[in-house]
């Protein structure tokens, strides 16, 4: 069908004169829309947020541009959220006929933002509830969708053209305040820079922000770096958390972010130079990384989000793939998967934090090696759990150690255990030291009961058992705690050797690594391990070794000890020095001890471990040595304590 020329020519006529009254009418009316449109926030601002929003003065300048004045946003009964002077943006026209809302300019003058908390009072707490609009709870979100209309919205409010003047950020957390001044922020033709005045109670720096920020194309290349010498610190972290970090210089890059179909894409790299942090659970000193990089690509899709396997991680010279996901689909399901291609262990160990290994400090190695792990957890399915780590090695050998030699377990040597941070008196592991007891002069009764309660495989195993891993992991999960570890005896004795009792993710990695140089390279025999291991150990207060334990309790030598007081003894080893708890006032073992010997004793009959000949004739388990003087125990009637005494003897034949 073809239309005539005069009837196209009319319609567009039309067209023309429709937008040129709209236009008209927006420009005639214009201050009276922004007028309204500033009742309407006003209004919202009070019924749903609980605030009071205020405008001294709006116009616009020309067809889209808008001045505010003194723009205030107080919370009822809380510090005033937000109070800027002089605002003046311009908002594209075109879009916004489309319900889009994009800003193009964007000039703010003297200023400040708080956040303030008073007690358990926050300035900001109204805005954090979920917004009512919000889609149907029991509808299944699509986070590719959800989060690109989200990206979309906030990079449309990021205007092209930006100047930003005396603008200020405060945070005042019960008395611990932080202030970051913009002193001057300028986005112009794509270029940003900025000058930044960060104050805290600890320290006062000059920071620069500059680099490429595209919105509308979404793509970004900013660095942060200090205009003072030295490291720039992170602020409010350390009075918050007592985490201490600083860093030389930040470099964040977004190269695509694009939905393709029901996917979202997102492509980057981000990297940090001479990053230091401290904080008591992480070490007991300044951890340092000096190179890191991640090339990311997140996946998003209807029910999944991830990281995907082509990213990269580099820690110095280590690099890595992780994969990481949260999948919704059918089940809830967290999966992590980490490859570390083939590299040179020498490499692997000089690239490890400074203050995190330090027991690894001046080790050397040669050959190579490659790592797998593969763990999934699904929450409705968690017996389901798989935990798989696999490493590969090419003539891995430790040619030197470092602050932790392990050779030291061959021969003798002084250990100190160290409590609390004290060191604890010395004990001399050798034939020097006359409580010291070879393997062979320890009861068999005490090594089985020992190995049945702490490492029922600990002969045939590589130092980690992957199912008690798969266990400790479920526990802590359900928890949602560390409420259960998986140390092996070979774990035990690395961390009373070599390592301290501090609960640090720093002596945690160290005690896997040096279990594993041990295990793996034949460093120490089974038998060695298993006897240093039992004349180290605490066995009470201030008690170290079975030589001293035997005769602390039992007035004997290890050799002597019966089935009974050895399964006492091993189940007194995880808390020691609260043995006498486990008594009541008459020196006799409480029912809840006496169960849990029973439960252990028939154990080590069903694994074959003891026949019923071995418990023949036994007495109830009875403490003669000097431990007896820190069990509580009530003074007996003095009329009877001479029958008492007799009749004790008489039992134990003493």
């Amino acid at each position: 069908m073809k239309f005539p020329k005069q009837k196209i020519y009319k319609a567009l006529l039309i067209l023309t004169l429709v937008l040129v009254v709209l236009f008209l009418g927006f420009y005639i009316f214009r201050d009276s829309l922004l007028k309204q449109a500033i009742a309407k926030v006003t209004n919202k601002m009070n019924t749903e947020y609980n605030s009071t929003f205020s405008v001294k003065s709006a116009s616009f300048d020309g067809l889209s541009a808008i001045k505010l004045t003194n723009v205030i946003l107080v919370p009822k009964n809380a510090d005033t959220l937000c109070h800027i002077e002089k605002i003046e943006t311009s908002i594209s026209l075109a879009n916004l006929l489309i319900g889009d809302v994009q800003i193009g300019t964007l000039k703010i003058n003297n200023g400040y933002i708080q956040l303030v908390k008073k007690g358990d009072i926050r300035n900001f707490d109204a805005f954090l509830k979920k917004d009512k609009s919000d889609s149907d709870k029991n509808e299944k979100r699509k986070y590719a969708t959800f989060a690109y209309r989200i990206i979309s919205k906030l990079l449309n409010l990021v205007p092209t053209d930006m100047k930003l003047e005396n603008l200020n950020f405060r945070i005042d957390d019960n008395g611990k305040k932080t202030s970051v001044a913009i002193n001057k922020l300028v986005l112009d033709n794509k270029q940003l820079e900025t000058n930044l005045h960060v104050q805290s109670k600890d320290f006062d720096q000059r920071w620069n922000i500059k680099g490429f920020a595209d919105p509308r194309n979404k793509k970004a290349d900013i660095r942060f770096f200090n205009l003072d010498t030295g490291a720039i610190r992170v602020p409010y972290l350390d009075e918050r958390y007592n985490l201490k970090a600083s860093f030389d210089s930040i470099r964040l890059n977004v190269q695509n972010i694009e939905k393709d179909g029901s996917e979202l894409h997102i492509d980057g790299y981000t990297s940090i130079t001479n990053l230091k942090i401290n904080h008591p659970k992480i070490a007991s000193k300044d951890v340092v990384i000096k190179n890191a990089r991640f090339d990311y690509r997140f996946l998003l899709g209807d029910s999944f989000i991830s990281i995907d396997s082509s990213s990269t991680m580099q820690l110095n010279k280590i690099k890595l793939h992780p994969y990481v996901s949260y999948d919704t689909e059918k089940d809830t399901v967290y999966t992590l998967k980490v490859n570390i291609p083939k590299m040179q262990a020498q490499n692997f160990i000089v690239s490890l934090p400074e203050g995190l290994f330090t027991h690894f400090e001046g080790m050397e190695a040669s050959g190579s090696f490659d790592y797998k792990l593969d763990f999934r957890f699904n929450k409705n399915k968690p017996n389901t759990l798989v935990f798989d780590s696999k490493l590969n090695k090419e003539g891995l050998k430790i040619t030197k150690y470092g602050e932790a030699d392990l050779n030291k377990l061959n021969g003798e040597f002084v250990y100190r255990a160290i409590i609390q941070n004290v060191l604890q008196r010395p004990v001399l592991v050798g034939n020097a030291n006359p409580n010291y007891t070879p393997l062979d002069q320890i009861s068999p009764y005490l090594r089985k009961c020992v190995l049945t309660t702490e490492d029922p495989s600990f002969f045939s195993h590589r130092g980690f058992i992957n199912e008690a891993f798969k266990q400790s992991i479920l526990k802590n999960i359900r928890t949602k705690k560390f409420s259960r570890g998986a140390s092996t005896i070979s774990m035990q004795l690395i961390k009373n050797v070599f390592l301290t009792r501090e609960k640090t993710l720093s002596r945690k990695l160290e005690e896997i690594l040096l279990v594993y140089i041990l295990e793996n390279n034949r460093v120490v025999s089974k038998e060695r391990m298993l006897e240093v291991y039992f004349n180290i150990i605490e066995w009470g207060p201030n008690v170290y070794g079975i030589g001293e334990a035997s005769h602390f309790y039992f007035q004997k030598s290890p050799a002597n000890l019966n089935v009974d007081e050895c399964l006492y003894l091993a189940t007194i080893i995880p808390k020691p020095r609260k043995f006498m708890y486990q008594f009541n006032d008459q020196g006799n073992l409480r029912d809840y001890a006496l169960k849990n010997q029973k439960f252990l004793k028939n154990l080590m009959f069903r694994r074959g471990l003891l026949v019923p000949e071995d418990t023949l004739g036994q007495l109830p388990v009875y403490i003669s040595g000097n431990a007896r003087s820190l069990i509580r125990i009530k003074a007996p009637d003095s009329t009877a304590v001479k029958n008492d005494s007799l009749a004790i003897e008489d039992e134990f034949n003493l």
